[in-house]
C-alpha cells in the first residue's frame, strides 16, 4: 500500500485538488478497462468537487458514459430527503450531468436496513463480482476518526465477510449502510478528502497514532496492493 498526503491552502482549492484527482482516476480506468467504478463520499467536503465535475473545464475530462456510481455509505433516509448522501450527489454531479438511471447504483435508505444492507451486497456482486473491486472509493473522515459509517466502539473489521453492513450510529441516533473493509480494502484507489479543524485530532489520529481501529475506524483503510490518497486542507492538517 502506498499512503501520499496533499495539503490545499483553502477549501476551495481542495474541491479542486478532489475534482482532478477523480478526473485523472476516470481517465485512467476508462483507458485500462472501459468502465471506471466509483463509490461517491456523502459530506460536505465532497460536494464542491461534485459540482466543479459537473462544470466545464473538467466536465468535458471525463467520459460520463463509462462512469459507473457506487456509494460508501447511505442514510436510512428516502432518497429525497435532505439527509441522503445520494440525494447531496444528484444535485451536485449526477442530475447536471445527466447521468443515466442505470449508471448509478444507490443504497436504499428507505427500505429496512437489514433487507437494504443485502440488496447491495447482492449489486455489488452482479455487477462487480464476488470479490467487488471498485477503481476508486471515495471517503470522508469524522470528528472521531469514523470513516463510511464504520463508527468507533468495535473492530471495523467484525463480520467481514460481508459486503454490506446495516450498522446503528448511537452518536447520530440513525441506521446507516455502510462498505466494510473487505470493499473499501479491495478499491484499486482510495482517496480521502478532509477539512475543517474540527477533523484535525481525527486526521492525526489516524495517520500517527497506535493501530486501534476500535477507536480510529479510518485506520482500517489499508487497501491491498492499492494507494490511500489524503487531500485535506490546512486546517485539517494542523497547519492553518
Amino acid at each position: 500500500m502506498s499512503d501520499a498526503l496533499h495539503v490545499f491552502r483553502t477549501p476551495s482549492l481542495l474541491a479542486e485538488g478532489i475534482a482532478d484527482a477523480f478526473a485523472g482516476a476516470a481517465r485512467d480506468a476508462i483507458a485500462a478497462r472501459r468502465i471506471f467504478n466509483v463509490a461517491l463520499a456523502g459530506g460536505t467536503t465532497p460536494r464542491g468537487a461534485y459540482e466543479l465535475l459537473a462544470r466545464e473545464p473538467r466536465r468535458s475530462q471525463v467520459d460520463w458514459e463509462n462512469v459507473r456510481f457506487y456509494f460508501g455509505d447511505e442514510r436510512c433516509v428516502p432518497p429525497g430527503d435532505p439527509q441522503s448522501n445520494y440525494h447531496m450527489a444528484d444535485d451536485a454531479l449526477l442530475k447536471p450531468i445527466a447521468a443515466p438511471a442505470e449508471h448509478v447504483y444507490r443504497m436504499r435508505g428507505e427500505i429496512l436496513p437489514q433487507e437494504a444492507a443485502l440488496k447491495y451486497a447482492q449489486l455489488l456482486r452482479d455487477t462487480l463480482g464476488q470479490a467487488p473491486q471498485l477503481d476508486l472509493c471515495m471517503l470522508g473522515i469524522g470528528a472521531d476518526a469514523h470513516t463510511a459509517s464504520l463508527f468507533p466502539g468495535h473492530d471495523p473489521a467484525i463480520d467481514d465477510d460481508l459486503l454490506v453492513r446495516a450498522v446503528y450510529g448511537e452518536a447520530v441516533r440513525m441506521w446507516r449502510l455502510t462498505i466494510t473493509p473487505r470493499v473499501i480494502n479491495n478499491a484499486r484507489e482510495v482517496l480521502f478528502g478532509v477539512s475543517g479543524t474540527e477533523k484535525a485530532p481525527a486526521l492525526h489520529a489516524i495517520r500517527e497514532a497506535s493501530y486501534d481501529p476500535a477507536r480510529y475506524p479510518g485506520q482500517i483503510v489499508r487497501p491491498h496492493g492499492g494507494r490511500v490518497l489524503w487531500m485535506v486542507d490546512t486546517e485539517a492538517a494542523g497547519t492553518g
